[in-house]
């Protein structure tokens, strides 16, 4: 593909396989678990992360992220682990921001003590949050952004200066943003990390994540990935590449949805607060305006107290209190009970997840219908 291609153009045609034998329009998928040993420095097999399909959407995906490289994964938290155990080892230390997605806080919390890895959660989001839990075995930095259920918004570019000034690599989940919205290597992160189980796959249908970045830093990545054995099935590959092709035209219209239901839950009586950081009212909507080219299709809400959170969820009609998110169709949660139900209850509220907590994912339905929904699992608290 040529550099210089859209966006658009790049999520329909990078990496896609030729069809040479019958002409077909999509790529051809290649379901073999063994190849002929043709005399490469790794043989084709999917362990190794590189069957035609595994590196025709790897390519892809590092064109609309603007990396050089990427690694598929079995999951989002497959893709995580990986990536921070390719790059850290015993005795060194990693800071990681206060709010994080509840599976990658577990992971921390209950793994790295095996490896003698040392981790610090930071008070706050700014860069001097980072600054005050730097140590001289300090080798990396971990963010997330927009954060998982909060929204909350950390200067990227801002912590990756940061990170070159002390000479620490960068780390970033971009589930939430999605390449869409969002593309941290422009703004200097070293690695990408994407649940592509979430806004890449889209339709509620597939497991899988993805590592990105440089050459090198995939090849690091790589050597630990081979051993841990995370690698992707070759008909997910191929079901998340189909998946790809529409991804602009699916946020974009999450985006739009997200934004009118945003303004909508910010003026009903019976919402206490709205957490979504394409409003005004949020607290860092000027950064988020500066390292986005959208804000999302994820919101959270809090109900007020009188409303009881898990009614509420089961009055809903069109939009589906299912866990995970990002799927076509809307869904809502309570983060409290699903994707942060492994934090302590004091390590929740110290994020601010109460159980009045709401966390929505817009879909692509007629806005007027979502809101009529609301309202109608509301009057039936009454």
């Amino acid at each position: 593909m040529k550099k210089n291609q859209d966006f658009k153009t790049l999520c329909v045609h990078a990496g896609e396989l030729k069809d040479e034998q019958h002409g077909g329009a999509i790529s051809p998928l290649y379901m073999s678990s063994s190849y002929a040993y043709n005399d490469v420095k790794i043989s084709q097999y999917p362990r190794y992360f590189n069957t035609p399909n595994q590196r025709g959407v790897a390519e892809k995906i590092a064109s609309i992220e603007g990396a050089k490289a990427g690694l598929l994964f079995g999951s989002g938290m497959a893709a995580i682990s990986t990536a921070l155990l390719s790059h850290l080892k015993s005795g060194d230390h990693v800071i990681f921001q206060d709010d994080l997605y509840g599976g990658t806080r577990n992971f921390i919390l209950h793994e790295f003590p095996k490896y003698n890895i040392e981790f610090s959660f930071t008070a706050g989001l700014e860069v001097t949050d980072f600054e005050n839990e730097y140590k001289n075995n300090t080798k990396g930095f971990y963010i997330e952004t927009p954060s998982n259920p909060s929204l909350k918004i950390v200067n990227i570019k801002a912590i990756c200066d940061l990170a070159k000034k002390t000479g620490v690599w960068t780390m970033i989940d971009n589930t939430f943003a999605s390449p869409v919205n969002q593309n941290p290597i422009s703004l200097g992160t070293d690695i990408v990390i994407h649940s592509a189980t979430k806004y890449l796959g889209g339709h509620s249908d597939i497991c899988a994540g993805v590592v990105l970045g440089s050459k090198s830093t995939i090849d690091r990545v790589f050597s630990s990935a081979k051993n841990l054995g995370g690698s992707l099935s070759e008909y997910t590959v191929w079901l998340l590449e189909r998946s790809i092709k529409t991804l602009f035209i699916r946020v974009q219209a999450q985006n739009n949805n997200a934004k009118l239901i945003a303004d909508f839950l910010e003026n009903e009586s019976w919402v206490e607060r709205v957490y979504y950081p394409g409003l005004k009212s949020h607290p860092n909507h000027n950064i988020a305006k500066m390292q986005m080219k959208g804000f999302g299709g994820m919101l959270s809400f809090d109900l007020i107290s009188e409303i009881d959170s898990k009614k509420f969820l089961l009055g809903l009609n069109l939009i589906k209190p299912t866990i995970s998110l990002a799927g076509i169709e809307s869904t809502a949660l309570s983060p409290s009970l699903t994707s942060h139900s492994l934090l302590t209850e004091n390590e929740r509220l110290s994020q601010g997840i109460t159980l009045q907590m709401i966390r929505l994912s817009a879909g692509i339905e007629s806005i007027d219908d979502l809101k009529n929904d609301l309202l109608q699992s509301i009057k039936k608290q009454n």
